[in-house]
């Protein structure tokens, strides 16, 4: 691709992130980007013709002809949004501004295999755009979060501990020539973080802490996602927590986070204590039922996530830090010790302004994510390249 053709595609793509973010006015383009009048015009008709603008209604003036007013289009262009869990599926039909038209969720069991529970998934997403009254040539972008570590680059599953039969396993391949459009592939956390991001118009810098039945970090900085080398960066539940030497984790390790604080890590010291907790959820129920035992642990976990938060803290600096997840749940038993350890163990200067949070959007928050990559994607320059392509539409 020539100098001229990047320069072409990362100007489309900043007028289309400005419509996107609320200017709606061809002058107003002009005057942001510091484009001519005329450059503003030949490149919105680009995005018009390719369906990803429409330029509709008026808007008052004091004096003169109304201007049209453009926005993202909404009738021939929408995008697929799924969260795939070890025992759910949700998945959304959405406009490119935002609103969902048609959303389901599904039971599922994610150890039935890929080819199985993609098959699935494909026929859930012709259900619902059908419903939805959108052909499959209106699908710009596809974006699946999965419970498992993911090169996002290729949307490849790598050797992830709950995904059996997964490994290896490169998702878009399962749709092509099914869609004419990207599928992005990341892992849930990842989605999460983003989701929770795009509703905090303070946070620039937010970390995303999940504690389920695992426990896994999504990183955002300026509403990037930060992935690492190879898609890595976030697995915290594999950080050691001096002390615990003995415990013996599924990654072969002993002494990780995970393995003495997640929800199945609590769930396994009550069922040792006779208690009936199978699950993360069954140390929910007891402590919403008042149990002292269940709520001793989830707080003794809280102190030994706060110590692997506080270093998150020291190293990254972040302004938001937000706990989701089923054991997140417990606010009032997790935050309190969690926020002790932080402000104990880090620095003044990390702390001053940092907050600690539980999530605003709860289970919803990986399918907003996975919304949001899916639009982010399809107007980015290498989205805009794929439509200019003739990829889907």
């Amino acid at each position: 691709m020539t100098a001229a053709s990047d320069r072409q595609l990362a100007a489309l793509s900043e007028l289309a992130g400005l419509v996107a973010a609320g200017t709606t006015r061809r002058s107003q383009l002009a005057t942001a980007t510091g484009l001519s009048r005329a450059a503003v015009a030949q490149r919105v008709d680009l995005l018009i013709a390719k369906g990803v603008l429409v330029e509709t209604g008026t808007v008052a003036t004091d004096r003169g002809r109304p201007p049209l007013t453009l926005q993202l289009a909404s009738a021939g262009a929408v995008v697929c949004a799924v969260d795939l869990g070890a025992t759910h599926s949700t998945v959304a039909v959405a406009e490119l501004g935002g609103r969902v038209l048609v959303e389901a969720t599904d039971e599922l069991d994610i150890n039935d295999g890929p080819e199985a529970v993609l098959s699935g998934l494909h026929r859930q997403l012709g259900r619902l755009l059908a419903a939805a009254g959108h052909p499959a040539a209106h699908v710009r972008a596809i974006s699946i979060g999965v419970p498992g570590p993911v090169e996002a680059s290729t949307g490849t599953v790598v050797r992830p501990p709950i995904m059996r039969g997964w490994d290896g396993t490169r998702v878009p391949d399962f749709f092509a020539g099914r869609y004419r459009a990207p599928v992005l592939v990341d892992n849930d956390v990842n989605m999460m973080a983003l989701g929770e991001y795009g509703h905090r118009p303070t946070a620039d810098h937010l970390l995303y802490v999940k504690v389920g039945t695992g426990i896994g970090c999504g990183i955002v900085s300026g509403g990037v996602v930060h992935r690492g080398a190879t898609g890595a960066a976030g697995d915290i539940g594999h950080i050691r927590v001096p002390g615990q030497d003995d415990v013996l984790c599924h990654c072969g390790n002993t002494g990780c986070v995970e393995a003495v604080a997640s929800g199945a890590a609590i769930a396994a010291a009550l069922r040792e204590a006779g208690l009936p907790a199978e699950h993360a959820a069954d140390v929910v129920r007891l402590v919403a039922e008042g149990d002292p035992l269940a709520r001793r642990h989830v707080r003794l976990a809280a102190q030994r996530l706060g110590d692997v938060i506080a270093s998150l803290v020291s190293f990254y600096n972040p302004d938001t830090i937000v706990l989701g997840g089923s054991i997140a749940s417990l606010h009032d038993d997790l935050l309190a010790d969690i926020r002790a350890a932080v402000y104990r163990r880090a620095l003044p200067l990390a702390t001053r302004t940092v907050a600690i949070e539980t999530t605003l959007l709860g289970r919803r928050a990986g399918i907003e994510g996975a919304r949001r990559l899916a639009v982010a994607h399809l107007l980015s320059p290498e989205g805009i390249a794929h439509m200019l392509d003739g990829g889907s539409g």
